[in-house]
């Protein structure tokens, strides 16, 4: 694997040679033609609602040209907006980026009301005699299917197209509005500099902060945080707002019962297995609670008032800091325990310049790993050398894999839901943790490797739990109007006290949590996180108690994902996800680790 003494910038030359290459631009060209071309094979085969009619060889026909259509469409398409992605993601100042992105959302707007209408005209074909008259059919029956299924949730045709027309303007807007502040802004923290004094840093500076180990300098970054996240209130609230109060009018005009309806369908998850998820959740948040308040005693807090929020994932025992050439050898390593395939993976994603992991203004905070064609993947993180971030970039690589097993499927088989997106990346936090505990032998190495891992996991069900009370509260609070900046942060503290419990210092919490997350302008972009968690964790379980067997079926089972309901592909290793016992089961592994640090902390504290 190549090293680097610092964290890499992607290479995206085997993309496109730059947005004002000839390579570009004459894809750019085909994206827009593709898509009248596409509209008007759509025309000539009559794709709209046409109410019930036979399966006969011309609409065999049809479909099977529909199909190879949109497919054609979908590739390049997905090739061309990636490279544009991975242009503004990385410099919101990039004004030429910015103007070849709205162009290309432009072009691309009518292809929205295109799929509604497929979606329509698939309504009235009986899809098991389509399955067995046509192998395209039945290669994507399960996307027949969902076509089917979100068929009643339509408007006119006229209203879609005019619906995608406006969101050029509205959703998509408002949210890259957010986007453009987030990764401009910056913060003057006290202490930050080299020699001590104040330093200006970017937002995802600021907040890897938190992992600092001087405590000092963590709540001085919460502070100036909490201070730039006040100076923008006010526009990121519009915004919020805004895209809310679209959705809302969409999902009602569309026949949803409510705002999560939609995104448990997009997620092939029904509500009773969400409900058995959740009530797991709750019945966990205590054994949470119970961490934090050890952890607070571990850093000389006040234990019965809990941690205070720049304290959540500070680091304890003996940690350390990585280089990046440190970092990626470890993640090769405890890939190498899973699988050599596996190893070799993450050495091709550094080898062939697939990562950006500099921290930098302009840049968007956070992490994602972004399929581009084939099996070829970008990735990006904001490495600051913690372990929290070789967790990351593991977690991201674990997207890539996935990305490697789904190459072979076509995109419209690969549209995987988030809920089940998150299954190899949690797969391969998993694999991190139990690679670190077998070679960790002193107590402050296996506090600082639990510490880490049970951050994350609080994270993951703790905090996206809030998230999703907050969520479900400002969906239905907007249905009766517009929300203040300070009501905003008023349903963000509530949701936090109602999860956080007394584990943290409910005198410090985090009420511009709203504003830092990109993800409320996605609907319910948080509870397939938990359960990305909790099914990795289940799989890993699996794993354990029978390696060979679970190879055997894994890769097949990530290039399923997007073939099937989530309860039938977990139904493949046995696993009941409408059972609160497989989550409560998840849960206890991360209970035991609890436990395990709980006893550490008392014993470095005595």
């Amino acid at each position: 694997m190549t090293t680097l003494l610092a964290p890499p910038r992607w290479d995206t030359s085997a993309i496109y040679e730059s947005l004002d290459g000839r390579d570009f631009q004459a894809a750019s060209e085909a994206v827009g033609a593709g898509v009248a071309r596409l509209r008007a094979l759509f025309d000539e085969h009559g794709v709209r609602a046409a109410g019930e009619r036979a399966v006969t060889p011309a609409e065999v026909a049809a479909v099977e040209a529909v199909l190879a259509g949109l497919e054609e469409q979908l590739v390049l398409q997905r090739r061309v907006g990636a490279y544009i992605y991975t242009k503004v993601s990385t410099d919101a100042r990039d004004a030429r980026a910015s103007t070849v992105r709205s162009q290309f959302q432009s072009a691309t707007a009518s292809l929205s009301p295109l799929l509604k209408r497929f979606d329509a005209w698939v309504a009235g074909l009986d899809l098991d005699e389509l399955a067995a008259r046509s192998p395209a059919a039945a290669d994507h029956r399960f996307g027949l299917v969902k076509a089917q299924a979100a068929a009643p949730h339509q408007m006119s045709e006229a209203e879609e197209d005019l619906a995608s027309e406006l969101g050029l303007t509205g959703g998509r807007a408002w949210a890259e509005l957010h986007g453009q502040v987030t990764a401009l802004l910056t913060a003057t923290v006290p202490g930050a500099g080299p020699d001590g004094s104040a330093a200006t840093l970017p937002m995802s500076a600021v907040r890897g902060l938190a992992t600092s180990r001087d405590a000092t300098l963590r709540r001085a970054a919460f502070e100036a945080e909490q201070g730039a996240w006040s100076s923008v209130a006010v526009p990121l609230a519009s915004a919020l707002n805004a895209f809310k109060g679209e959705a809302n009018a969409l999902n009602r005009r569309r026949g949803w019962h409510d705002s999560l309806e939609p995104a448990l369908f997009t997620n092939n998850v029904d509500r009773r297995t969400l409900d058995a998820m959740q009530e797991a959740v709750v019945a966990a948040l205590p054994d949470f609670a119970r961490y934090n308040r050890a952890k607070a005693r571990l850093l000389g807090g006040d234990e019965a008032a809990g941690l205070p929020w720049w304290d959540l994932i500070a680091p304890v025992g003996e940690g350390r800091s990585f280089t990046w050439a440190e970092a990626t050898a470890t993640v090769e390593q405890a890939f190498g325990t899973y699988s050599p395939k596996l190893a070799a993976f993450a050495r091709r994603a550094v080898d062939e310049g697939w990562i950006d992991a500099e921290a930098r203004e302009g840049k968007v905070g956070g992490a994602f790993c972004m399929p581009v064609e084939g099996d070829v993947s970008r990735v990006l993180l904001n490495f600051d050398g913690s372990f929290d971030s070789v967790q990351t970039l593991a977690h991201e690589l674990g997207h890539g894999y996935h990305n490697t097993q789904l190459a072979g499927r076509t995109w419209i088989q690969r549209s995987t839901p988030m809920a089940l997106a998150e299954t190899a990346s949690i797969f391969c936090e998993t694999v991190m943790v139990q690679a670190g505990l077998v070679v960790a032998d002193t107590d402050g190495q296996r506090l600082a490797l639990l510490g880490t891992d049970l951050d994350g996991a609080t994270q993951v069900v703790v905090d996206i739990h809030s998230r999703f009370l907050f969520e479900r509260a400002l969906s239905d609070e907007r249905l009766r109007g517009t929300l203040s900046a300070d009501r905003l942060s008023e349903l963000m503290t509530e949701a936090q006290r109602a999860t956080y419990l007394d584990g943290v210092d409910h005198d410090h919490l985090h009420p511009y949590l709203w504003a830092v997350k990109g993800h409320y302008f996605t609907a319910y972009y948080n509870w397939p996180y938990t359960f990305g968690l909790l099914f990795g964790l289940g799989l890993y379980a699996e794993f354990q108690r029978d390696p060979e067997r679970f190879r055997s079926g894994y890769d097949d089972l990530l290039s399923r994902t997007g073939l099937g309901e989530a309860s039938e592909l977990a139904a493949r290793f046995d696993i009941a996800v409408d059972s609160t016992r497989f989550w409560a089961a998840s849960l206890d592994v991360l209970r035991a680790r609890i436990d395990d640090y709980v006893e550490l902390a008392a014993r470095a504290v005595a």
